[in-house]
Parts: structure tokens; C-alpha cells; sequence
């Protein structure tokens, strides 16, 4: 069924199918942590109802977001989440599978590509039927062929920001390199300080040097089991 919600209140609205295209935990945590600049051109690999554009729109309202999106469905709730808001010159989604160049944007054409995309192999495991299992899955689109696009798109010197699971971390960075994206920033998402991570957000820079900085985790909830301030910011909930 199609929902709307609100980033908070009386602020920008967005659009979603609580049947295919659920808004989750993993796109505000990876919201948040881009490095942003006025003017700059961004990418949404994968962009399914546009919502992490709309949260970089909401940190850097500067910014032109283009989604790329497999599902028709998907795009059209993004569109329908841009003109909600005034931002249809500002938020695209494109009907595109990310594994066919042709379909792409120009080369270089971005300064930052965003991501969060499967985290599991095709046959690793129980796979959800439909938009889900796609979602969570490399049904239709691998690690390989992600990092494939995104460097395709970004600029020399654009960057690349992503959120995954820190137990493919060590084959998320093999295959980063090799299509020169070198991996400079590291942050991992804990429930608390005594949990282990459950997710980890990565920055790299195409054709960047070596140097990784490991930055301290985002932690969820505080000891008591509330959740934390910085939490609370990237929901937006300081504003409103």
C-alpha cells in the first residue's frame, strides 16, 4: 500500500509502498555521512523511491540528485516524492539497470556516487520473493557490478559512499581497489559500545592515495537503551 511520512514536522515529505519499498534504518545512518559541497552533481545507485536523495537534499539543498533506479514502480513513487516537494529539477530518478553501460549517465559526470545496496551473494542464503529479496540480494546487481558503475560515473577525485555489512567488508575493499576506488574513510554502526558492528559506512575517492581513517562508531542507543543524540539528528528529530 502507498504511505507518505515526513523527514519531521512540517518538513519535507517522501513517498514510499509498505509492500515493496519500506524506508529503512540504512539509508538515514548512510544520509548523514557523505561529505557535501554546494553545486555538486550526485549519483544514487540503485535509488529505489529516492529517499537517501532526499536526505542529502535536506543536509545540502545545493545539490542535483540522480537516481538510478531498476524498478518502474520505484521511480515512479521518486517522482512523485520530488514533486511533492518542489524538487523535480533537483531529484531524477531514471529507469536504469546499472549493469548495462549504455543506460548510464556520461563517464565522470558525477562528484559523488552514493549507495546502500545488496549485502548478500545470489544463494547465500533464504532470499525474500519480489523488491525485497532484490533489495537484499545480488539477484540483480553484484558487489562487482556496483563498484563497476560507480567508477564509471564519479569523476577523478569524486567519491564514493556506501553502507554494507562489516562480514564482506575485507571483499568490499579487494574489489574497490580494483576499479580505483580507494577506501579513505571507515565508520562502523553499533546498537551500543559493548555490541558488535552490524553495519559498516565506507568512503572512498576515485583514484585517491592510500590512507584509510578509521572514524569512532555510531552508536545507536546509550547505555540506558535510548537512543542517542546523534541518532536523533540524523532522524531529524532536533528539528521541528
Amino acid at each position: 500500500m502507498e504511505r507518505w511520512d515526513t523527514l519531521w514536522d512540517g518538513g519535507w515529505t517522501f513517498c514510499f509502498d509498505d509492500s515493496a519499498f519500506m524506508p529503512s534504518t540504512d539509508s538515514f545512518l548512510l544520509g548523514s555521512f557523505p561529505p557535501l559541497r554546494r553545486g555538486w552533481r550526485v549519483c544514487d545507485l540503485g535509488a529505489g523511491t529516492g529517499l537517501l536523495g532526499l536526505l542529502l537534499l535536506a543536509r545540502e539543498p545545493a545539490l542535483t540528485v540522480t537516481g538510478l533506479e531498476l524498478s518502474p514502480d520505484a521511480c515512479a513513487l521518486a517522482a512523485r516524492t520530488a514533486a511533492a516537494n518542489g524538487l523535480t529539477g533537483r531529484l531524477v530518478t531514471l529507469p536504469c539497470d546499472l549493469r548495462e553501460r549504455s543506460q548510464l549517465p556520461a563517464a565522470g559526470s558525477f562528484d559523488l556516487v552514493v549507495s546502500n545496496p545488496p549485502y548478500f551473494p545470489a544463494g547465500g542464503g533464504r532470499t525474500a520473493a519480489g523488491s525485497r529479496g532484490t533489495a537484499r540480494s545480488e539477484l540483480t546487481c553484484t558487489m562487482e557490478q556496483l563498484c563497476a558503475a560507480a567508477s564509471y560515473l564519479l569523476r577523478s577525485g569524486g567519491h564514493f559512499c556506501l553502507v554494507y555489512r562489516p562480514e564482506r567488508l575485507a571483499e568490499l575493499m579487494e574489489t574497490l581497489r580494483r576499479y580505483r576506488l580507494e577506501p579513505k574513510a571507515l565508520r562502523f554502526v553499533q546498537k551500543n559500545g559493548a555490541a558488535a558492528p552490524s553495519l559498516v559506512l565506507l568512503g572512498c575517492r576515485k583514484d585517491g592515495r592510500t590512507g584509510l581513517t578509521a572514524q569512532p562508531p555510531l552508536l545507536l542507543q546509550n547505555a540506558d537503551g535510548t537512543e542517542t543524540e546523534e541518532l536523533r539528528r540524523i532522524y531529524f528529530r532536533d528539528k521541528g
